[in-house]
C-alpha cells in the first residue's frame, strides 16, 4: 500500500480509502450487508493497509457511522484516519433535500447544527476525536450559511482537538477558494472515474496548486466498473444506481464491452478489472486519492493490490481514449 500526506496536515493516509456509504445499507442500497460482514469489511481494510475510513451521518441515518464505530472497537484507533461529515441532518430542520424511504433529509451548516453533529457522530463512532471532518454538501436557502461562518466553527473544533483536519465535498471551484480564505483545507472530494473525468478540468489543478488532496469517490461507478455486471441487469426503482447516466440501457452495455476489451491489460498487470480501474485513478498524480466502496472482505482484498499498480503512460492513455470514445 502506498501512502501520501493529507493536504498539508502532516497526517499520512493510504492512497486508497474505504468509503462506507453502501455498508450503511438502507433503502438506497436495497438493504446492504449484514452487520457482521460490514464490520469485518472495515477491519479487513485496515488490516490490509487501508488506514483511511470514510463515513457520514447521512449514510442511512447514522447507521454507517455505527458500523464504523463497532469496527473501531476491534482496532487500534491510532492506526485509523477517521473521516466523517456534517451538513446533512434528519433530526432537526434545514433546507429540504433528499427523501430516503419515508424519511426526509435536510441541509444545515449553521455553527449550532455543526456543534450538535460533532457530538452525535462522536457518540455513534465511539471515539473522542475525528481525524478529518468534512462538510458534506454546500448549504442552500432558506438555511444558507456563509462559508466564513461554517469555517469559523470548524476552526474552533480543530483548536479544541475534536477534529484534526478540515475537508469539503461536492463544492464548486469558487466555494473552495472561499474556504481557503477562511481555513486550512486539506481534502476535497469529487466524483472521478475513468468514465467521469470532469474534475480534471479545474478541480485537480486547483488542488495541486494549493496542496489539497483530491479524493475521488465512486471510482467504480457504483459497481459498474467491476466487470461483474451482466448486460441484462437493471437497477431496482429507488436504488442509488437507477438514475445514473452509465447505468442506463444502451450506455451500460457499451461500458461492459469496453471492460471486456481491457481483459489483456488485466492479465498484463495481474489484476482484476476493478483493480485496473482503481489503478487508473491513482496513477493520475501525487495529489489524487480515492475511496473504494467495498462491502465485503473479499472485495477489499481484491481492490487493495490496485494501490501498488503503476500503469505505463501508453496503457493509461489507451484506457482514457477508449473511455472518451463512449462519450459520443
Amino acid at each position: 500500500m502506498r501512502y501520501m500526506e493529507l493536504g498539508s496536515s502532516g497526517i499520512q493516509i493510504s492512497k486508497m480509502g474505504l468509503g462506507t456509504w453502501a455498508i450503511g445499507g438502507g433503502p438506497a442500497w436495497s438493504g446492504g450487508p449484514d452487520e457482521d460482514r460490514a464490520v469485518d469489511t472495515i477491519v479487513t481494510a485496515v488490516e490490509s493497509g487501508i488506514n483511511m475510513v470514510d463515513t457520514a451521518p447521512g449514510y442511512n441515518f447514522g447507521n454507517s457511522e455505527r458500523m464504523v464505530g463497532k469496527a473501531l472497537a476491534k482496532l487500534d484507533r491510532s492506526q485509523v484516519v477517521l473521516v466523517t461529515k456534517c451538513g446533512v441532518v434528519w433530526n432537526r430542520t434545514g433546507a429540504v433535500w433528499n427523501k430516503v424511504g419515508d424519511r426526509q433529509l435536510y441541509k444545515n451548516l449553521t455553527p449550532a447544527s455543526i456543534r450538535l453533529e460533532v457530538e452525535e457522530s462522536l457518540e455513534r463512532l465511539g471515539t473522542d476525536y475525528i481525524d478529518l471532518y468534512m462538510t458534506h454538501w454546500p448549504s442552500v436557502e432558506p438555511f444558507y450559511t456563509p462559508i466564513s461562518e461554517t469555517a469559523a466553527e470548524l476552526n474552533k473544533l480543530k483548536e479544541e482537538g475534536r477534529i484534526r483536519a478540515i475537508g469539503a465535498a461536492n463544492v464548486s471551484i469558487s466555494q473552495i477558494k472561499e474556504y481557503l480564505g477562511c481555513c486550512e483545507l486539506d481534502l476535497v472530494q469529487g466524483k472521478y472515474s475513468v468514465l467521469d473525468r470532469a474534475v480534471e478540468d479545474e478541480l485537480i489543478p486547483l488542488c495541486r496548486e494549493n496542496r489539497i488532496t483530491m479524493q475521488a469517490y465512486s471510482p467504480l461507478e457504483q459497481g459498474l466498473l467491476t466487470g461483474t455486471v451482466s448486460k441484462d441487469y437493471r437497477p431496482e426503482p429507488g436504488n442509488a444506481r437507477a438514475n445514473k447516466k452509465w447505468w442506463q440501457p444502451g450506455n451500460m452495455e457499451r461500458v461492459i464491452d469496453m471492460l471486456d476489451a481491457w481483459r489483456p491489460l488485466s492479465e498484463k498487470y495481474r489484476c482484476g478489472i476493478p483493480a485496473l480501474c482503481l489503478a487508473w485513478i491513482m496513477n493520475q498524480g501525487d495529489t489524487v486519492n480515492l475511496l473504494t466502496g467495498a462491502t465485503s472482505p473479499g472485495e477489499v482484498r481484491m481492490n487493495v493490490p490496485a494501490a501498488d499498480i503503476v500503469l505505463s503512460d501508453e496503457d493509461r492513455q489507451l484506457m482514457r481514449k477508449m473511455a472518451e470514445g463512449l462519450d459520443g
